[in-house]
């Protein structure tokens, strides 16, 4: 059985039960259920059309929902019980999709799920393990969002921006469970790719598939983290490190840069050195200052501080952070780092001890008490 396939049907089938009279959150519960029928019985029997056995078990699925609530209520039906005569058109109703479970009024961890539930085609448990939680707690964010939802209207543009914020914290998210979400979210970003024509978009995508390139060498022996300076080159995917530059470079031909298409420069600059010492710093610096031109970003501050420290020298990357705030996830790391190169190795054993208390994750944790105990070693006789 072709999951994939599976998947990608998922937000056409949404939307031929939406022309059919179907709300957008029974549409979607039908899908799904639908959805969960597949998966089970596919496998040994596949239908000769999957799209159209979708449909069907999908309208089924909603009709029976509406009897049950209008025999619940008392009330006759308010949909029609029979399908419009003759195929659904074929609408893409994806972008309308995307931009509706990305919706400004919901909150960040509610749209994530929602997109992957109806864009992505994923089910509920395979989200749930995806971020472990329980699957009663992810139907439950699901459903709070739906009902959030419920009557917008989908005959405007919605807000892409915040579509492509959605699928970056998807992607950021990595591996967890059965679901690979890093690739999940680069499929549904080349889905939003071949729906738009907006340079940054394309952004997103070279960015992402600049990132997932690195991903075998990022993770050393014994599960340790590995700073991009020491990964294995030799580890990186020069087939999405190709297709990711191909992408952003004709972003960029399009001259009208965005974060996402700057982002993007700035990690092919990486890609493109064959070792640490060949990194072309100079040019990170100045694509750093577009980032921050277009964002403002306190974290696009902290990081152009570390690339003018190697661009500039460690003092100089030193007096950068004085425009960024201590309080800020990594401050004490990169100011730990700086110190060290800077010749300072007392003040950057105690600055990476302090960045390891303060680490959100088991990995960056156990990076940083490393770095403090291998600085301490340096400072013995």
């Amino acid at each position: 059985m072709n999951e994939q396939l599976l998947r990608e049907l998922v937000p056409a089938v949404i939307g031929i039960l939406g022309r059919r009279g179907a709300d957008f959150a029974s549409a979607e519960d039908a899908v799904q259920e639908a959805l969960i029928r597949a998966l089970e019985t596919w496998r040994d029997d596949p239908p000769r059309d999957p799209r159209a056995w979708l449909v069907a078990v999908s309208w089924r699925k909603f009709l029976d929902a509406v009897r049950a609530e209008a025999s619940r209520r008392g009330r006759e039906l308010t949909v029609a019980v029979e399908p419009p005569a003759g195929p659904a058109p074929a609408v893409d109703d994806t972008l309308r999709l995307f931009f509706l479970c990305a919706h400004p009024t919901l909150p960040q961890a509610a749209a994530v799920a929602l997109t992957l539930r109806a864009v992505g085609g994923l089910t509920t448990r395979q989200i749930a393990e995806a971020y472990l939680v329980p699957e009663a707690t992810m139907a439950q964010r699901i459903s709070r969002a739906k009902r959030r939802i419920t009557g917008l209207p989908l005959d405007q543009p919605g807000d892409l921006g915040t579509v492509l914020r959605v699928l970056y914290l998807v992607f950021n998210e990595g591996y967890g469970g059965n679901v690979d979400l890093a690739a999940e979210a680069i499929r549904l970003t080349r889905q939003l790719v071949a729906l738009t024509d907006e340079p940054e978009v394309a952004g997103l995508l070279a960015l992402m598939l600049l990132h997932h390139a690195r991903r075998a060498s990022r993770i050393g022996p014994g599960g340790r983290l590995v700073p991009l300076a020491d990964q294995d080159r030799g580890r990186w995917d020069t087939r999405l490190i190709a297709e990711g530059v191909e992408v952003l470079q004709a972003a960029l031909a399009r001259d009208r840069l965005g974060e996402y298409q700057a982002q993007a420069a700035i990690a092919a600059l990486h890609a493109d050195a064959h070792d640490a010492a060949e990194t072309d710093w100079v040019q990170i610096v100045e694509w750093y200052d577009e980032l921050l031109r277009l964002t403002d970003s306190p974290v696009v501050r902290l990081n152009r501080a570390v690339a003018v420290g190697e661009a500039d020298g460690p003092q100089v990357g030193l007096a950068a952070l004085a425009d960024v705030g201590p309080d800020l996830p990594r401050y004490a790391a990169v100011t730990a780092y700086l110190q060290e190169r800077a010749g300072d190795l007392e003040r950057a054993a105690e600055g990476y001890a302090e960045a390891a208390r303060a680490a959100t994750s088991v990995l960056e944790r156990d990076h940083l008490t490393r770095e403090a105990a291998r600085v301490r070693q340096l400072l013995r006789p």
